[in-house]
């Protein structure tokens, strides 16, 4: 069997240098596909389209994530905007609950990251915490917490141990969506990790950014995941 396709959402950035040229592009840090690869997939960059065409482009795909980044507007979870709350993402927003819904709707393997994982709270029905107190960050600085796995859930399969994990947030999972389940806390309780509770999907978010990390057992679950599910379609 061929390497899975491993779409990875990405978003536009208004002004970007390169050479002699300023202008719009399609960016996601370079951690994402580099991650995919060492885990055994083939990224593919899936560049903000027309909502109404995420299916389309998931059909072509084995598995998504859904990458990190600015806070999902609260108008999608029904919540009044915190004056802490970054500006409305909006073109992004769209994009990215659309492909979340369409991998769901299509039984996707799928890996929400930090944003992605809240995205994927969002889409569920749930509700996000706008600011955590005492959680900021230097910009543009990661740091390392622990986190905890929940016993009997999929994470904790994949890392039994407490480990610490490579973390740039404010906002967290308050109200968890349908059918979801908190699999890793930090030690103040946030919920570090969501999974769907359902066995035969394989829907997981982290709140941390696994491709700033060495570890990649949790993209190396999502390849594997993806091209079992490609194996049973295509037998």
């Amino acid at each position: 069997m061929p390497r899975p396709l491993i779409g990875i959402s990405t978003y536009v950035e208004e002004s970007t240098r390169y050479g002699v040229w300023d202008l719009p592009a399609a960016l996601v840090p370079a951690g994402y596909y580099r991650l995919v690869q060492a885990a055994g997939g083939t990224a593919v960059l899936l560049p903000p389209d027309d909502p109404g065409t995420a299916a389309e482009v998931l059909s072509r795909m084995d598995g998504l994530v859904v990458a990190g980044g600015p806070d999902v507007d609260p108008v999608h979870y029904g919540a009044a905007r915190d004056p802490r709350t970054g500006p409305p993402a909006t073109v992004r927003d769209h994009w990215e609950l659309a492909l979340i819904t369409a991998a769901l709707d299509a039984g996707l393997p799928l890996l929400g990251v930090c944003r992605g994982m809240q995205a994927l709270n969002v889409v569920l029905g749930g509700t996000l915490i706008q600011h955590l107190e005492g959680h900021l960050h230097t910009p543009g600085v990661m740091s390392r917490h622990p986190v905890r796995p929940v016993a009997g859930t999929r994470y904790a399969e994949l890392v039994p141990e407490e480990a610490q994990v490579p973390a740039y947030h404010h906002q967290a999972v308050d109200r968890l969506g349908r059918g979801l389940a908190a699999s890793a806390h930090a030690a103040d309780g946030t919920v570090e990790a969501v999974e769907l509770t359902d066995p035969a999907r394989w829907v997981l978010g982290v709140q941390w950014h696994p491709e700033r990390d060495e570890d990649t057992r949790v993209m190396a679950a999502l390849v594997d995941a993806a091209a079992a599910r490609t194996s049973a379609r295509v037998h």
